[in-house]
């Protein structure tokens, strides 16, 4: 472990033009504040998550910042980053848990989320070793957005059977993100998504569709609820369903390299030297997470946002973050009154949120100029949308293929193949693939 942080200047002021690198800190004051921060900053979608899943939100929570600090430790305090709950496990899971045949659905999904770390992890000794030029090869921005944009997509019907429970609620809370996304600056515009479910929860509790009694009845302190991943060998329809959780992969490990080269080129060039530990971390916070009952992890764009408005990207804030979380985690009434939001906050966050998530799949294509005047990248995207969005199937046996599996496969297969028959027969200039730049602040996925 590299020696403590240093104070940067007087540890109370940072001059104009000058950020708090990684390994600086601000008076422990401060540092401490700036923790409080990114929790307040990272909450508002973590939560949602395992509201969103069924799974518990205070396992969740605790092992989100238990990941945190793991994160910091491989990548050598010199990564700030928090690690919350990814978006991108929201469908496999959703489709796991409701799954015929599966005689511990929640525990298949977590087996899911396992191997989803482990590959993960895997990728990031490979990209450690081998460096990351093969990512954006494999992955050049019109797939990558593609596969973004339909994990979003693809959720759509669920946003709306959660709408129509509540409608008036759901209204409430989806005009309250909109208007609070632009009616607030600096960390309260950041904030939108939990601000809407604060006023989407009062006017729920109004109408009197919040049941407060499990949590008079649950714990200030305790542990949280720990769950073990499905047996495999025991329950062979287990091995049915990883397909689905098997894209995530190609998303975390999208999100992690954007948001390293992101932090990268605002702090230090050189802490591109540390994305294969990145990516390792997250892998095995991830693993760690599912093995335990807790959800997915990957790197924060909320987080980064905070840093880039206060500009201290100091990890000793972080360290402060995980321990904030992990305590929040040690409390089963804060979980319970988590687990309180009712479905038609969750219908009219997630109508926004869902979308959002589509949006930036959009956004890596114009951020990267993706030409769509090329064949080959009009129909890797099309082809790779309808699928998604529609939820295509395809099973063989215990096997099955989801549309945001099947999507995600067309899309890399379709613009491999277009792109080598077309330099193959000369009959169009190959797709233009730049690599990806760092990617814009996203909410937790």
């Amino acid at each position: 472990m590299p020696l403590p942080w240093t104070l940067h200047g007087d540890g109370a002021h940072v001059a104009p033009g000058e950020v708090v690198a990684p390994r600086e800190r601000l008076s422990w004051p401060r540092t401490i504040g700036l923790g409080a921060q990114h929790v307040v900053a990272m909450f508002g979608a973590t939560f949602l998550v395992p509201i969103l899943t069924g799974f518990p939100p205070a396992t969740t929570l605790f092992f989100s910042g238990i990941g945190t600090i793991l994160f910091l430790l491989v990548t050598r305090n010199r990564v700030p980053s928090y690690l919350g709950s990814s978006f991108a496990f929201i469908a496999p899971i959703t489709a796991a848990t409701a799954a015929e045949g599966i005689a511990d659905p929640m525990g298949a999904a977590l087996f899911g989320i396992v191997v989803v770390g482990i590959l993960l992890a895997l990728v990031g000794l490979v990209v450690q070793f081998a460096g990351s030029r093969w990512i954006d090869v494999l992955m050049p921005p019109v797939v990558a957005g593609a596969i973004v944009a339909l994990i979003g997509l693809n959720l759509a019907p669920v946003a709306r059977t959660n709408f129509e429970a509540a409608p008036l609620t759901a209204l409430i809370t989806l005009t309250a993100v909109i208007v609070a996304s632009v009616a607030f600056r600096g960390i309260l515009g950041r904030m939108s998504i939990l601000l809407g479910v604060v006023i989407g929860y009062v006017a729920a509790v109004v109408q009197g569709e919040v049941d407060f009694a499990a949590v008079g009845e649950a714990a200030w302190v305790g542990l949280p609820a720990f769950h073990l991943p499905a047996n495999p060998v025991a329950d062979a329809a287990v091995w049915g369903l990883l397909p689905a959780f098997l894209p995530v992969v190609l998303v975390l490990v999208a999100e992690n390299v954007g948001h390293i080269r992101g932090v990268a080129q605002m702090t230090d060039p050189s802490v591109n030297a540390f994305t294969g530990r990145a990516l390792f971390a997250d892998g095995l916070a991830t693993t760690i997470a599912g093995f335990f009952g807790g959800s997915g992890t990957t790197t924060y764009g909320e987080n980064i946002g905070v840093m880039a408005a206060t500009r201290v990207y100091s990890t000793a804030a972080y360290w402060v973050a995980g321990a904030f979380a992990v305590l929040l985690g040690l409390s089963p009434k804060v979980g319970a009154l988590i687990n309180t939001i009712p479905a038609g906050v969750l219908g009219g966050v997630t109508t926004a949120l869902y979308g959002l998530i589509g949006v930036i799949g959009v956004k890596i294509w114009v951020d990267n100029r993706v030409d769509f005047r090329s064949p080959v990248n009009q129909f890797t995207a099309a082809t790779a949308l309808v699928i998604g969005i529609a939820d295509f199937t395809f099973s063989f046996g215990q096997v099955a293929f989801n549309g945001i599996a099947l999507g995600t496969i067309a899309a890399i297969v379709i613009y491999h193949l277009m792109n080598g028959i077309a330099r193959w027969r000369g009959t169009g200039a190959p797709a233009e693939t730049p690599a990806p730049g760092p990617e814009p602040a996203r909410t937790g996925e």
